[in-house]
């Protein structure tokens, strides 16, 4: 399809029209029949401009979607099964629900963006590109970042936990991509490490615990509980509890909801107790107004569990609506029973009849005692809204590659890379300013150790069929493997470094961190632009 601008432009719509490769799989607006089609040649700037700022209301819309109704519904969830969030008790459960919940709740648009981009084999170099582009980006310039803004003393054995996974993680995937293909036994092993993870951070964790419970290993600089020393003074007006909700501190996961730390809410939406002070976004107040009349929304930390009998009683009828008209692009709900009655017409019906008996069953003041499964409703209909934004902006992503003529692998490291990992960047380096620098570098390695085996695992999973057990996932250009390359490189470095320094990280360490993702950068876009190339 990059062959379109060689052409004469009045020939422009006809080329992309009757070429199987323009064709974008999803999606409900075709963008590269809307720039080459409905926007004169003249305004082809007009048009990318538009798509641009689309693009970044994409990244909103996913960021607001997850923080403030998939990661709530998520935590509700979890208290429904037992899953203790604060880290202060010293359970076995808390560990366990950091490297579950909290990871999936703070890596769903990443994990989302990489499961529809593996849809496509044209599209998978999106999915690699921001995989390695945002684990670089995280480990150098989030980290180094941290490290500049307080220096401090890293939790030694969590980091080197850590570290080594991701590096294993890392290896399995250029082994993958030197092969060109991934079975399903790899990707089943993508997501069986995992769950050895999950494992060993259980079983790291209450060992520790255990052995302070018998005087034998007292609190240090390496343990992943809460710090309490000197070094991280409590900000005001807080403990060390009301982190418990965010992050079991050295178990890995990025905070759960970081957008959530910038943007505040007057929706009667649960705020997460955050320390952090919030301020309004006027941005997202049009999709956060229709997020609100879709997803439903529990909160175990109210009285009343944030039920709104009115709203609730919406939601049984909208949320459904919403699933059928966002499943494969509204393909399903469009469709017509014995071509007479379409789906989404019964499911209106359906979920009229339960709105109306919910609403004669149930008073404004108590919620129901099935009130519980509006969480699980909640969390299905906020994951169709991120598997819907994902699939528009890998489509969006895929047009401006094709207008620049740029490849899919330099748009997920810069691009999507950038804006999946905006939310942690500001995140952690907010907390980092409030004193907990050793809880925001725990978050970037650890974090991302499930964007890479869950998202490369799951989205290869979910295309496989009976038929066809096999993923190709063919290295489009010498980009790809200098993008594998600089991640290990980078992970090597800080498992050197970092214990070199006795775990004190200061401002060079931040230093030289930037100044490497920076000299990564330009060779990543010198390697696009042919500057840098191999020899026949």
């Amino acid at each position: 399809c990059w062959e379109v601008r060689k052409h004469n432009s009045s020939e422009w719509c006809r080329f992309v029209r009757s070429n199987p490769d323009c064709r974008l799989e999803g999606g409900f607006l075709n963008y590269l029949e809307g720039v080459f089609c409905v926007f004169p040649p003249r305004l082809l700037p007009l048009a990318v401009t538009l798509y641009a700022l689309w693009l970044l209301y994409l990244f909103v819309i996913l960021g607001v979607t997850a923080e403030k109704f998939f990661c709530p519904n998520l935590s509700a969830i979890s208290t429904n099964l037992k899953l203790s969030h604060n880290v202060a008790v010293f359970s076995l459960t808390s560990p366990l629900h950091g490297v579950t919940f909290l990871a999936f709740g703070n890596g769903a648009p990443d994990v989302f963006s990489a499961v529809v981009a593996f849809s496509d084999p044209r599209t998978a170099g999106l999915a690699i590109g921001a995989v390695f582009g945002a684990g670089v980006f995280v480990t150098t310039v989030v980290a180094g970042g941290i490290a500049l803004v307080k220096p401090f003393t890293a939790a030694s054995r969590p980091f080197l936990r850590d570290v080594i996974f991701y590096m294993v993680a890392v290896f399995l995937t250029f082994m993958v991509l030197y092969f060109g293909r991934i079975t399903l036994g790899e990707a089943l092993g993508y997501l069986g490490l995992y769950v050895f993870y999950v494992f060993t951070v259980v079983l790291c964790t209450w060992i520790h615990r255990r052995q302070r419970g018998e005087g034998l290993a007292p609190p240090g600089p390496w343990e992943p509980e809460m710090p309490t020393d000197a070094e991280e003074p409590e900000s005001s007006g807080t403990n060390s509890g009301d982190y418990g909700t965010l992050l079991p501190v050295g178990l890995g996961p990025a905070p759960l909801c970081p957008w959530g730390w910038s943007w505040g809410t007057s929706w009667g939406v649960p705020s997460w107790g955050s320390p952090i002070p919030t301020h309004g976004c006027s941005s997202q107040v049009p999709v956060e107004l229709v997020l609100l009349l879709t997803v439903p929304v529990v909160d175990p930390d109210k009285d009343d569990l944030n039920w709104k009998r009115p709203l609730n009683c919406l939601h049984v009828l909208t949320s459904p609506l919403l699933c059928v008209l966002t499943l494969k692009s509204g393909a399903y709900g469009l469709y017509q029973i014995q071509g007479v009655f379409p789906v989404w017409g019964l499911v209106t019906l359906v979920g009229c009849f339960l709105a109306i008996i919910t609403f004669i069953t149930t008073s404004n003041e108590e919620p129901p005692k099935y009130h519980c499964v509006f969480a699980f409703l909640g969390f299905l209909a906020s994951a169709m809204w991120i598997n819907a934004a994902a699939t528009e902006l890998v489509n969006i992503l895929r047009t401006l590659g094709v207008i620049f003529q740029l490849s899919n692998t330099v748009l997920g490291l810069t691009l999507l890379a950038w804006g999946n990992s905006i939310g942690d960047t500001f995140s952690d380096l907010t907390m980092a300013r409030q004193g907990y620098p050793r809880m925001a570098f725990s978050a970037c390695f650890g974090g991302i150790i499930f964007n890479i085996l869950v998202g490369v695992g799951l989205g290869c999973l979910l295309q496989m069929t009976s038929s066809q057990l096999v993923v190709k996932l063919e290295p489009d250009s010498l980009l790809v493997w200098i993008l594998a390359g600089a991640l290990g490189l980078s992970l090597v470095f800080s498992f050197v470094s970092v214990p070199a320094q006795c775990f004190q990280l200061g401002k060079a360490y931040g230093v030289c961190l930037i100044l490497y993702y920076l000299a990564f950068l330009c060779v990543a876009l010198l390697t696009e632009f042919r500057v840098i190339r191999l020899s026949a």
